[in-house]
């Protein structure tokens, strides 16, 4: 008989005091997003640490304290704490550890208590703290003001421009290295512009990231282009889907990863359509609508900026609500809901039709809105080609990159063929 969660036991709580004496740990989810992010927290006095520990050492702590039918980012992002807290780095008398919430039904709800029940069982004193703008875990959130709000959105944007030109230039780099060198300087441009106060100049930071990236010199021989979708951790953490983005790399792929924003103006858009689809009537509705105007104003004069430098956009989310219509209703948003499917349809749309479904295994939301609407996009897209791949403590790496080989195998006969046609 499985031991219960008592969600009402006594814990330590984190305060706006502890920021001058606890350092606070993250797990890592988007290492280039969080490593701007973190940046940008420490600048305003926070003491934050973006982990990078990621050895099967991870897992095995995970296994000892979440029960493994719990969702593997659970797992993961669990073990990451715990077994960071036994390297002996951290005094852990000062230390808490963060954790994002979208406030969903899902995973990102659930994930507080039974965090803080493996700390509790090896390090009582260390704190969780809450990331969210839900309201949630009041007494032990991270203050989150306006402007810091506003700082997060334009990393988000930086951080999601700077991983497509990345992965769009990396493939074809003719001297190895230079893509990761045009990286490290865009950051720098982007922490430059956050210290100086001048982040909000997002069309002059973009030009200068669009200028640098096509300095690198790159041959045009055509490469099979793999669209990444799925659970938003195993999706991008390269723990949660064992260097997925590397491998297909390696592979000679050209990896096309949707925006983190994406995922922010879903949480928003859902919480607008509580109302439409289910007369759920909140005081916030209104402040979502325009938070959301708000960032998609900005995303359509970033798409418009890239697509005149010459590289492919990312997706603009009007764009994917109404690939979603095509398959599912946007009232299906548990988890991540109906925008897996929506972007495996904007995928095809723009040329990727190669797509890995990241899932952990069991995730239901993944299950029946991103692997149960495979068949329909397969129907909708004369080469749609979608492999789903669970992600779980007991799926090894070499079977999980056998079924992506067979799935580029089709690829590149579809590629081949698609060449012979033009």
């Amino acid at each position: 008989m499985r031991e219960a969660v008592d969600f009402t036991e006594d814990f330590p709580k984190f305060n706006k005091n502890m920021k001058g004496t606890h350092k606070i740990l993250i797990p890592d989810m988007l290492p280039v997003h969080f490593g701007i992010i973190v940046e940008i927290l420490r600048a305003d006095g926070w003491d934050i640490e973006l982990l990078r520990n990621d050895t099967r050492a991870v897992i095995d702590e995970g296994l000892k304290h979440v029960h493994n039918d719990t969702c593997y980012p659970a797992l993961c992002v669990t073990g990451q704490f715990i077994d960071a807290l036994k390297s002996g780095k951290y005094d852990v008398e000062h230390t808490a550890v963060m954790i994002t919430q979208s406030g969903g039904g899902c995973r990102a709800s659930n994930y507080i208590p039974l965090i803080r029940k493996a700390l509790k069982a090896e390090f009582p004193k260390v704190p969780v703290v809450s990331l969210n703008f839900a309201g949630l875990e009041k007494d032990s959130g991270f203050p989150v003001d306006l402007k810091t709000l506003l700082k997060l959105a334009f990393a988000i944007f930086y951080g999601d421009s700077l991983m497509s030109l990345y992965n769009q230039t990396k493939p074809y780099e003719a001297a190895e290295g230079e893509s990761d060198k045009a990286r490290e300087d865009c950051v720098k441009l982007i922490l430059d512009a956050f210290a100086s106060g001048k982040y909000r100049r997002y069309k002059r930071i973009h030009a200068a990231m669009f200028e640098r990236f096509s300095k690198v010199e790159r041959d045009r021989q055509a490469k099979v282009k793999v669209g990444i979708v799925g659970e938003i951790y195993v999706k991008y953490s390269p723990l949660g889907n064992s260097h997925l983005e590397d491998f297909l790399l390696s592979e000679g792929c050209e990896p096309v990863v949707p925006a983190l924003m994406d995922f922010v103006m879903y949480c928003a858009v859902n919480n607008i359509n509580d109302e439409k689809y289910y007369g759920h009537k909140k005081r916030g509705t209104i402040l979502f609508k325009i938070v959301y105007r708000y960032l998609h104003r900005i995303q359509k004069k970033i798409i418009r900026q890239a697509r005149a430098a010459g590289y492919e956009p990312l997706h603009d989310f009007e764009h994917l609500r109404r690939c979603a219509d095509k398959v599912i209703n946007q009232g299906v948003k548990m988890g991540e809901g109906w925008l897996i499917p929506a972007e495996m349809a904007a995928l095809a749309e723009t040329g990727t039709d190669n797509i890995v479904c990241a899932q952990p295994f069991g995730c239901l939301p993944n299950h029946i809105a991103g692997k149960g609407t495979i068949r329909t996009l397969k129907q909708m897209y004369e080469y749609e080609n979608i492999v789903a791949v669970d992600y779980d403590p007991s799926a090894t790496k070499v079977n999980q990159e056998n079924r992506i080989k067979l799935m580029l195998a089709t690829a590149r006969e579809n590629l081949a063929a698609q060449s012979e046609k033009k």
